[in-house]
């Protein structure tokens, strides 16, 4: 008869229960079985030799079958505990990105409902400075400015835009700020900033060329734009609220009747503010198609119900406080407080994508920072501004 090997001498090898019974040299597709160290407490389990294998037709392990069966449960066992874990684990992970979702959810709807609270506060204040005028609304509107430029210059300052360019001197950039919350008060008491301007910029670049080191383009050129975008433009909202018809209150420094100037401004804020909303709204209704790289969320069906709803509000404003008389030119008035709203977003976005940055700052709760929020009135005052004058008012 063969010899016998323990098996607790011999490292345990995998069997199948169907090589127990049949030929080595069938091949079986069924799962095998590792014997475990147990030799001391079975010592009848014996492993045939290889030699005896090939010898004989049949193999005959003197093996208890109720070992075998027990083997074959443990191994049962076994399988069915890991398809437990494994299936505790997916029911974890389900658990986990269920709880991540709701978690993402809550978080959206909080910052929506900061959103509009904040978002309700800024436009009753905003409509109170509006409708107070004089130097109540020039105080506010320096103010403003004073902040968009600090910001404007932390962007041209930051990581993405400095890589590419020589950002200009921090104090420089202070002193710029403070010019451009300078001009709204000097448009308010002088009419016009034309001289201040010029004077303005001939020094800043008188600065930039006389600094220490190598004087670079990008310092003046981020300069230079950075008082015409943040200084200049917005003065034309003082120009439009105060520039006709001088009459000053002693309490709140406004003017105490109506003027196309106010009436303009109205329009103006209302039909920004119902592009933007109509604009968010239709693009995500309908929107597919991206309007422009640089900022890619904004789609053309978003553009088409913004620039709707523009001219809708402009044209109901327009009956309810009569002006402007013809619907042409009420038309004419909404489509170009719609294109300096777009124009003035997207060249925010322009500084904000080269800066790498989402929001210009964090001072507003679920807004970003003050260029954020007046973005889409840089370059509509001037627009606006403008179309006053061509009527003969």
């Amino acid at each position: 008869m063969a010899p016998f090997v323990e098996v607790c001498r011999y490292k345990p090898v995998p069997l199948s229960l169907s090589s127990l019974c049949t030929c080595p040299c069938r091949s079986s597709p069924r799962k095998s079985l590792i014997l475990p160290h147990f030799s001391e407490k079975y010592p009848n389990l014996g492993l045939i030799d290889s030699k005896a294998l090939t010898r004989s037709r049949f193999c005959r392990i003197p093996v208890n079958r109720r070992i075998i069966t027990a083997v074959a449960r443990a191994e049962s066992n076994q399988i069915g505990d890991d398809g437990e874990e494994h299936s505790r684990d997916q029911e974890l992970q389900i658990i986990e990105e269920d709880s991540s979702v709701d978690d993402q959810k809550q978080k959206s709807r909080s910052q929506f409902k900061k959103r509009v609270i904040f978002g309700l506060g800024i436009g009753l204040s905003v409509g109170g400075i509006v409708l107070a005028g004089g130097w109540v609304f020039t105080a506010a509107l320096a103010a403003a400015v004073l902040l968009s430029a600090r910001e404007y210059f932390e962007l041209v300052r930051s990581k993405g835009i400095a890589q590419g360019m020589t950002p200009p001197p921090r104090y420089l950039s202070r002193v710029c700020s403070i010019i451009c919350a300078l001009m709204p008060i000097l448009t308010l008491y002088f009419g016009h900033i034309d001289i201040s301007v010029t004077s303005a910029a001939f020094v800043v670049a008188m600065a930039l060329l006389l600094q220490r080191g190598n004087p670079r383009f990008s310092q003046l050129s981020s300069t230079m734009f950075g008082l015409f975008y943040c200084g200049y433009l917005p003065c034309f909202w003082v120009k439009l609220r105060c520039g006709i018809g001088r009459s000053w209150p002693i309490i709140l420094g406004g003017q105490a009747h109506w003027t196309v100037g106010l009436v303009a401004i109205l329009i103006s804020f209302c039909g920004i503010i119902a592009s933007d909303t109509f604009a968010f709204l239709g693009g995500k209704a309908f929107g597919k198609t991206p309007l422009i790289s640089i900022s890619p969320k904004k789609t053309w069906e978003g553009a088409v119900a913004g620039l709707v709803g523009c001219i809708s509000i402009t044209i109901l404003l327009s009956k309810s406080l009569s002006w402007p008389q013809p619907l042409v030119s009420t038309i004419a008035f909404g489509v170009l407080n719609f294109f300096g709203s777009v124009f003035g977003d997207l060249t925010e976005s322009m500084i904000k994508r080269d800066a790498g940055v989402k929001d210009s700052g964090s001072l507003i709760p679920g807004h970003g920072g003050i260029l954020d929020r007046v973005d889409s009135y840089i370059f509509t005052g001037a627009l606006a501004y403008s179309f006053v004058r061509l009527h003969g008012v």
